[in-house]
């Protein structure tokens, strides 16, 4: 289902719409088929304006009737929708599988009569494609497992035309997606193509749905969709090339993060240098290597490896080095639920290091600007010789959203901090520039041999010390350096209704579903992507408005920072950590009090 998923929305980008998706699915590797625990599903909007993938689905396609039965206990659907259901998947066994009481799902469940069920025959009518005497003679005989494996493009097919999206389009998409498989490309194609033919000549009994490409006040370019793992790491590339460095990610595979380093070992075209270390810690520590060596370096992760990773990043802090930590967030804490999304990490991410330690902290928002945060979290960490910790999470990871394609040249600038020529010969890691951010040299240069360590160093001599006095001045030098940062990123802006006395505020991923909630409070919405530091005209924002209200996937993490920050501002919370994105009606619900 998550193919599936995926090929329909990128078909729906091809054509122009915008899309959101939710990937959904199980943590096990093979979670049992046909129970309730190993439903997999992949939501996905698409039209004109589309923030999130919706709070409830228009049309459902349930291949088995556990997943009827998930979706109708979630409330997957609304009363008006349409429910595809493959019928030869509710048998006896199937039913006792998925944990009915009787023989009747749809009674039993008591779904509603103004839902229209459609009943289709995937598995009966994907096996007759692919086992008539004419497909055999021309492309031989399949096996029954692989023949099963197909019926999810017959679905892909039906809905196609149920959507009204063109054949050619999804066929070059299935080809390009099987190129190395091309033994799988005629039979998916062929079910595929039944799927559409089967919807369009019987003219079953539903309203198609018919959709409107987006043209208007879309900027020219070239787009496609893209996931946010794949976004952050072209980011991190983009980033390297514009800085003339070369990237290196030492990482460590874990859920739901892993994507990035495989991206990255296909980049070797692209000076890409990509470490899978034996351990969370192994992996942190060769990118601060090789940010001593002058590498754009980076290292991702997920909360657990990011709690792992807390004393090397201390290290880097330190040393004053250039590090991007990418964290994508999962529920926890532990092991926790680890395809399912949070943001339970920003305390972390903020104060999860011993001493006094600050870094860069930024959070992308949706799947397509985890390019642009991945590549700014590049940028400050180079230019202001600082670990930088981008938060994105599994919602973003694994959705997808409508990306427009940018140039290199339009990209902002990145100066990574160099050394002075007039400095070579009495060079130490304690000198600093007029913004407070020491000089990065590197191994090799005549003249700048140094020492760079773990331990307190003179403020003046760069060598060891444990004055006093000179730790105060050091751990200040090393928040101010922090704090400056604020003077070269954008302030926050506000969205909507600015003439409102209620805001809505939040951070990272949520923004889609806030813009859709403050949309219909017809209210103000201020959405962070910069946490630390924050932007230097958050204060006179957020004290415009009577009401604030900070909706977070947490229990107020970022509600209980702003209020250490401004302690005179008065902050309510909306707080769900259920795995899920946020529904926009529940917001609505709470605004409307």
């Amino acid at each position: 289902m998550q193919l599936t998923g995926n090929l329909f929305a990128s078909l729906s980008a091809i054509l122009g719409h915008e899309i959101s998706t939710l990937p959904d699915f199980p943590a096990e590797i093979r979670a049992p088929q046909g129970t309730l625990g190993g439903v997999s599903g992949f939501q996905v909007a698409l039209g004109s304006e589309v923030y999130t993938p919706g709070d409830k689905a228009d049309v459902i396609v349930a291949m088995n009737s556990a997943a009827l039965k998930v979706s109708t206990m979630n409330k997957h659907y609304h009363e008006h929708a349409i429910i595809i259901v493959d019928t030869d998947t509710f048998t006896d066994k199937d039913l006792e599988k998925a944990q009915y009481k009787t023989n009747n799902p749809f009674e039993e469940l008591a779904i509603p009569e103004t839902v229209q069920i459609v009943p289709v025959a995937l598995t009966t009518l994907t096996k007759e494609a692919l086992t008539n005497e004419q497909w055999k003679m021309e492309n031989g005989e399949l096996d029954n497992k692989s023949i099963l494996k197909c019926r999810n493009m017959f679905a892909l097919g039906l809905i196609c035309w149920l959507f009204d999206e063109p054949m050619d389009e999804a066929i070059h998409l299935l080809e390009d997606k099987f190129k190395k498989k091309p033994a799988l490309i005629a039979p998916n194609t062929k079910v595929m193509v039944d799927g559409y033919n089967y919807g369009q000549n019987l003219a079953l009994s539903v309203n198609q749905v018919r959709l409107e490409a987006i043209t208007k006040n879309q900027a020219h370019g070239r787009y496609t969709s893209i996931a946010g793992n794949k976004a952050t790491a072209w980011g991190l590339i983009a980033a390297a090339e514009k800085a003339g460095k070369h990237l290196f990610l030492g990482s460590y595979p874990i859920t739901p993060a892993t994507d990035i380093m495989h991206e990255l070992a296909g980049r070797k075209d692209q000076n890409v240098m990509v470490v899978q270390a034996e351990d969370e810690i192994a992996g942190v520590c060769t990118a601060i290597g090789a940010a001593f060596a002058g590498d754009l370096a980076c290292t991702s992760t997920s909360g657990p490896g990011l709690s792992l990773k807390s004393e090397a990043i201390g290290l880097a802090v330190m040393a004053e080095l250039p590090l991007v930590v990418i964290d994508v967030q999962r529920g926890g804490p532990s092991t926790g639920l680890p395809t399912k999304t949070e943001q339970t990490d920003l305390l972390q991410a903020l104060y999860g290091r011993n001493g006094e330690c600050p870094a860069v902290v930024l959070a992308a928002s949706t799947p397509a600007n985890c390019f642009d945060f991945a590549y700014e979290a590049c940028k400050i960490a180079m230019e202001n010789m600082t670990p930088v910790i981008l938060l994105t999470d599994t919602y973003l990871a694994n959705g997808t959203g409508l990306w427009r394609i940018p140039q290199l040249k339009d990209l902002p600038a990145i100066h990574p901090q160099g050394v002075p020529e007039e400095l070579k010969g009495h060079f130490n890691p304690a000198l600093r520039d007029e913004r407070g951010v020491r000089y990065w040299a590197y191994p090799g240069l005549e003249g700048f041999e140094h020492r760079n360590i773990g331990l307190e160093r003179d403020a003046e001599k760069g060598t060891i010390s444990t004055n006093p006095e000179n730790h105060e001045k050091m751990v200040l030098a090393r928040k101010a350096k922090i704090a400056q940062v604020a003077n070269r990123i954008p302030d926050v802006k506000v969205q909507g209704n600015a003439q409102s006395d209620t805001v809505l505020v939040g951070w990272g991923s949520t923004e889609g579903h806030l813009h859709s909630a403050a949309d219909q409070l017809n209210c103000a919405l201020v959405q962070f992507n910069y946490i630390s530091p924050l932007p230097k005209n958050t204060r006179e924002v957020l004290s415009r408005f009577r009401r604030i209200i900070v909706c977070e996937l947490n229990t107020g993490q970022f509600a209980n920072y702003l209020r250490s920050q401004f302690p005179e501002l008065k902050i309510e919370q909306y707080n769900e950590i259920q795995g899920q994105p946020f529904a926009v009606e529940r917001i609505v619900e709470y605004g409307s009090k």
